[in-house]
């Protein structure tokens, strides 16, 4: 029987976020610290990070997530790479997405940050690029894939600017963008697709 490496990833974060929440060791040795990467060369810190959340919300809302849009794109990308294609897809998106952070946050020994947020939105936004018309429930508000990818943008970046919350907003921004355009690189067809479906809206 084939073993799905979304419900792996998702299994996986669920018993290491429920160890590290309850083990603050554990959760040191895992969250993403600039200084623990400089100066420690623990560089595993650049993918264990998303592996650890801030609570069971903050869990929850990522795994969903996975779990609904997961599944589709774990097919697509294990047809175009092959059987390693999403286990590297969700890896990638989880060191692309904190990459921008440690460089803006390299000497900041106070910072932080946890969570699968921007692997989460790498999956999302490559599954937009294949059904940008699919209907997304968006706090029991139902909306079209594409408009909330839209608006989600809008909103991280001025989230972003802003800075007044404990969100990596950052990483959100950057993941959405690797999952767009390593979908477009390893299956350039998507780019003619998605217009075309944009242009003749199935709801």
């Amino acid at each position: 029987m084939e073993i799905s490496i979304n419900w792996l990833v998702i299994g996986i974060t669920a018993v290491v976020s429920y160890m590290a929440l309850q083990d603050r060791r554990l959760m040191d040795r895992l969250i993403f610290w600039p200084p623990a990467i400089n100066k420690g060369k623990e560089y595993h810190r650049l993918l264990s990070y998303g592996l650890v959340h801030a609570d069971f919300t903050h869990f929850l809302f990522n795994m969903i997530t996975l779990y609904f849009f997961g599944q589709f794109i774990e097919q697509k990308y294990n047809a175009f790479v092959g059987p390693a294609g999403y286990a590297l897809f969700y890896a990638g998106g989880l060191l692309a997405s904190i990459l921008p952070t440690y460089w803006r946050h390299r000497n900041d020994s106070g910072y932080r940050s946890l969570g699968a947020s921007g692997a989460v939105s790498a999956v999302l936004f490559a599954f937009i690029l294949f059904k940008p018309w699919a209907m997304l429930l968006i706090f029991f508000i139902p909306m079209p894939a594409i408009v909330y990818a839209v608006a989600y943008t809008v909103y991280s970046i001025y989230m972003d600017r802003r800075g007044r919350d404990n969100v990596n907003h950052s990483a959100h921004l950057w993941g959405a963008a690797y999952g767009v355009l390593v979908t477009i690189a390893v299956n350039p067809g998507v780019i003619g697709s998605f217009f075309n479906q944009l242009m003749n809206p199935r709801f």
